[in-house]
Formats: C-alpha cells, sequence, structure tokens
C-alpha cells in the first residue's frame, strides 16, 4: 500500500479523541512511508491528519471540489493539489489516486465517500480495501445497522464482510495492507 485515503470530519467533533486519532492515524500513515490521499481541506480532522503527514515529512494529496476551494478552505501546504469541479469527480479522483480507504469520524461526507467506496468494490470498479477505525465508539451504531442489513438480506455476508472494522490504528494499516496483498478480483452481491 503506496497510498491510504482517509475519510474523516471537515470539523473537530465533540470529542477530544477525535482529534488526536486524527493526528495519530497521519503520524502513523507517515512513519510506514505510506503517502495520504484526502479531501483537500485544511479544516477539522481533515487538517489535522494532512498536517500529522506533513510534520513527519509524509506526502499529502488533496482532491477539492472548485467550490469548496474558493470558499478559502483549501490547505496550501500539500505536496499536490487536485482542483476538480464536483464532489463526483472528487470521490472519483481519490479511488484513482489511492490504494486503499480509511474512514475515521466524521459527518455525512464521510459516509457518501465510504459507501461509494463499498458500492464501487462491490460491482467491480476496483479491488481496492476499506476499513471503518473506530473511536471511542463512534461507528458502533452503524455497524450494528449494517448487521441488520445482511441479517435482513439486504447485503450478503460476503459483501459485510468486506468491511474491516478496528479500533486500533496499527491493526487498521496492517490489515489493510494485508488486503491490498490480496489481488484476487471479487464481485460481491
Amino acid at each position: 500500500m503506496k497510498r491510504l485515503a482517509v475519510y474523516c470530519g471537515s470539523n473537530m467533533g465533540a470529542k477530544k479523541q477525535y482529534e488526536q486519532c486524527a493526528q495519530a492515524l497521519g503520524i502513523a500513515i507517515a512513519q510506514r512511508g505510506i503517502d495520504l490521499v484526502y479531501g483537500g481541506g485544511k479544516l477539522g480532522l481533515m487538517g489535522v491528519v494532512a498536517d500529522a503527514v506533513l510534520g513527519q515529512g509524509g506526502q499529502v494529496y488533496g482532491v477539492i471540489p472548485e467550490a469548496i476551494r474558493d470558499h478559502e478552505v483549501a490547505h496550501q501546504g500539500l505536496t499536490e493539489l487536485h482542483i476538480v469541479r464536483d464532489m463526483h469527480e472528487r470521490k472519483a479522483k481519490m479511488t484513482e489516486l489511492t490504494d486503499a480507504f480509511v474512514a475515521i469520524p466524521g459527518g455525512i461526507g464521510t459516509l457518501d465517500e465510504l459507501f461509494e467506496a463499498w458500492t464501487w468494490r462491490s460491482l467491480g470498479y476496483h479491488n481496492k480495501p476499506f476499513a471503518l477505525l473506530d473511536v471511542d465508539g463512534y461507528w458502533h451504531h452503524l455497524s450494528l445497522f449494517l448487521n441488520g442489513m445482511a441479517e435482513q438480506k439486504f447485503m450478503s455476508q460476503e459483501r459485510r464482510n468486506l468491511l474491516i472494522e478496528t479500533d486500533d490504528i496499527d491493526d487498521a494499516l496492517d490489515q489493510l495492507i494485508m488486503a491490498c496483498h490480496d489481488k484476487e478480483s471479487q464481485l460481491i452481491w
């Protein structure tokens, strides 16, 4: 895994643990020699993870829509900042640039990005792994909901199992790296 896309909030959230996780994740990414791909913003957890990678001498690739850049929230100190037309192009470009995805706490944008990566993987558009990095139980209810979807047969258990879930940064990175080595393409319904 050479590049990792991190999906996260453009806000800090209610708990200090979210910011601490974003910073620790950024440091761990850079220390492993992995480049960061993210939404290109300077605010919230997005800015924290980018600054942590940059602070360790790592490479950071941001992808931001014009409308957001124009509101002066684009991070100006990145290795590369890709300006795209809209959110659809942003997600496609991030998918193109990355080898894997991880979501830490965030809002509807984070969910949109995660679910699109999952859907695209399920449809065979890519074979890149993705994970939820749980911070202080943030993703607990989502995990239960997804289990219910599988139990009610709106998602196969095989598709449900594609989502790596952990509360440990090193475990998340290790599992994503291992999954990247598995080149067997799967189309799971």
